[in-house]
């Protein structure tokens, strides 16, 4: 029987959609990359596709991915970015071969040198630093959810998201709340 993998979480902003490959960190978490293959998938839907993957390979990704929610943490909270996540960010920035082009259709898209996936990891830890150091028009935040709080990358006009995503925290805290303020009135009807 085929184990179950979960779905992963997407967005439209690289670095943040990584780290949301951990999910409820404060909570039961959630691995969404648990496997090389799975890393190879998740890199494939933002156009990063990579030949194969390691087991060490996958580690590394994970430990940048771990670096960029500290740093990104950090930043969304006005607090001190950890050297070692800085460390580990600009190591993986640098290790890598990829390339900004401009497609026919001119949209922008990485190209990657080798399709290793050092390559495509130093993609991830440079959108990761366009973020972290304002370079892009938005606002780190950190999810509302208790269990989540997740960086993320606020591109709002007014820059006043509460949740990583509506469709999972959003709808969860949204739910919870209205059953509480309607078990509170079926109990004082009652």
């Amino acid at each position: 029987m085929p184990v179950e993998l979960p779905d992963f979480r997407l967005g439209s902003v690289l670095a943040t959609s990584f780290t949301a490959t951990l999910t409820e960190r404060q909570g039961d978490s959630v691995e969404r990359i648990p496997t090389p293959q799975r890393l190879i998938d998740w890199l494939a839907i933002y156009g990063l596709a990579v030949d194969s993957c390691t087991a060490a390979q996958l580690k590394c990704a994970r430990g940048l991915r771990e670096s960029i929610h500290a740093a990104a943490t950090a930043a969304a909270t006005e607090d001190t970015l950890p050297a070692a996540a800085v460390e580990i960010i600009n190591d993986r920035s640098v290790q890598g071969q990829a390339a900004a082009v401009l497609t026919p259709e001119g949209e922008w898209q990485w190209r990657l040198g080798s399709s290793s996936v050092e390559d495509a990891l130093s993609v991830i830890a440079a959108d990761a630093i366009s973020i972290i150091a304002g370079e892009r028009a938005g606002k780190l935040a950190l999810c509302a959810s208790p269990t989540c709080q997740a960086a993320f990358f606020d591109t709002s006009q007014s820059r006043t998201r509460r949740w990583c995503d509506m469709g999972t925290c959003g709808n969860r805290e949204k739910k919870a709340r209205f059953n509480a303020n309607h078990g509170k009135k079926a109990r004082s009807t009652g």
